[in-house]
């Protein structure tokens, strides 16, 4: 049995649904973070399954170049407000942040 591109989306279809059920039902700022970073990685592994199976160039490779290089940027700006908000608020659940300005 041959691995083809329906495995290939099925599998990226699980991790969206994963990183969307993630940042829905989380309240903890770094649980809604790895949401994000799944859903992220949903993204990139569907550009390289249809770059493999479809078009046969190397776009699907620099957009998903692209897509690490913007979650690392994520991760770290937001562990940067995460810190900040911990700092003003001292939690950083996010039902629990009410104003921008403390």
């Amino acid at each position: 049995m041959e691995i083809g591109l329906v495995h290939y989306l099925s599998v990226a279809a699980v991790l969206f649904g994963l990183g969307l059920l993630t940042v829905m039902t989380r309240r903890n700022s770094v649980g809604i973070l790895l949401g994000v970073e799944l859903i992220l990685n949903a993204a990139a592994l569907n550009f390289i399954a249809f770059e493999h199976f479809v078009v046969g160039d190397v776009a699907g490779q620099i957009f998903t170049v692209f897509i690490i290089v913007l979650a690392a940027a994520e991760a770290a700006i937001a562990l940067a407000i995460v810190l900040s908000v911990y700092r003003n608020f001292r939690t950083i659940m996010a039902d629990r942040m009410t104003t921008l300005k403390n």
